[in-house]
């Protein structure tokens, strides 16, 4: 009996861990707080491509500098009206969003979006 309960202390005192872990990693990853706050556009070529969870990740071409443009999640993409194939290499767009704070990084979390004439706002809160 003394072992069941010093177990069952153990995985509380675990799971209490991993709980009070587990938000502040998540926050610290998908949260806003490595940017400037402040919004820049990006003009460029898509070169690189990967989408899916957490967020979609595009490289893109600004003026000869690679850049890092994060973009939502699949169902806020989707939200926003972005259709498959949309964000694809070769693919010329305009991005606004919160550049790292870091200005050795070259990274923007993209708040809204244009290909061609369309336009896709990604987090309306923050336009």
């Amino acid at each position: 009996m003394i072992i069941i309960r010093h177990r069952l202390l153990l995985l509380a005192i675990l799971c209490l861990l991993l709980l009070g872990y587990a938000p502040s990693a998540a926050f610290a990853h998908h949260g806003w707080s490595w940017s400037t706050g402040e919004n820049i556009e990006l003009v460029g070529t898509i070169t690189e491509v990967s989408l899916g969870n957490p967020h979609g990740r595009l490289t893109l071409d600004v003026d000869g500098t690679a850049w890092t443009v994060e973009v939502g999640q699949p169902w806020r993409n989707e939200r926003a009206g972005l259709e498959e194939g949309d964000l694809a290499e070769g693919v010329e767009i305009r991005v606004l969003g919160a550049p790292s704070a870091n200005p050795d990084e070259k990274r923007l979390k993209a708040v809204r979006l244009w290909i061609d004439d369309d336009e896709y706002t990604l987090y309306p809160g923050r336009v």
